[in-house]
């Protein structure tokens, strides 16, 4: 078994909380109550900003035949979802350029930012977020919501580009090969923050 397997072995229960948590069960029935979801979209926003940095940071250490995966990551994140979150936004009446960091956004993106520090250590702990919403993005696809909205952004995170990007930095795990004992410690926190972002502020 390989280090990602066994990331994903360690993820999938932690991924049945979040499936639990209100705001994603909301979104998977297509009634989640849209101040929810706007507050979620701003607090999402601000962290995919960092997001990008975080992958701009492991650019920069990364070997030459990964230099372009994560310059793509970067862009993709940073045209690709942060775009469908200006549309989303538009919406749901969001206030992208008002919003602050709530307490889960801002441990999150510390988080991730300081473990970038190291490569093989910041591709584990960003991997939560990638696998996380693509593996959510297909199970929710299962029984989509109604609402075209909210299917929208099922769809988004269930589309197969959006996997490959995911299985791309499982790879990029794997060949890294951090201490297996702190990649699954940080990938474990990393969860921990994603099942803490969903109780939006």
């Amino acid at each position: 078994m390989t280090l990602s397997e066994k990331l994903h072995a360690i993820g999938l229960p932690l991924l049945r909380a979040q499936l639990d948590h209100p705001t994603v069960a909301g979104i998977g029935r297509g009634d989640l109550p849209e101040p929810v979801f706007r507050s979620w979209l701003e607090q999402d926003y601000l962290f995919l900003l960092d997001y990008v940095r975080v992958f701009a940071r492991l650019a920069w250490q990364a070997p030459d035949g990964r230099l372009g995966d994560l310059v793509d990551l970067a862009h993709a994140t940073f045209h690709d979802e942060l775009n469908l979150h200006r549309s989303m936004s538009a919406q749901f009446g969001a206030d992208l350029e008002g919003a602050r960091k709530g307490a889960a956004c801002a441990a999150y993106t510390a988080f991730l930012l300081e473990s970038a520090a190291d490569y093989g250590e910041g591709l584990a702990a960003l991997y939560p977020c990638m696998w996380g919403y693509s593996t959510l993005g297909r199970m929710l696809a299962e029984n989509p919501p109604a609402e075209p909205r909210y299917r929208a952004w099922v769809d988004t995170y269930a589309d197969p580009g959006f996997a490959a990007l995911a299985a791309r930095i499982g790879e990029m795990i794997d060949e890294a090969g951090p201490d297996p004992a702190r990649a699954e410690a940080l990938f474990t926190e990393g969860m921990a923050h994603e099942l803490a972002f969903w109780d939006v502020p």
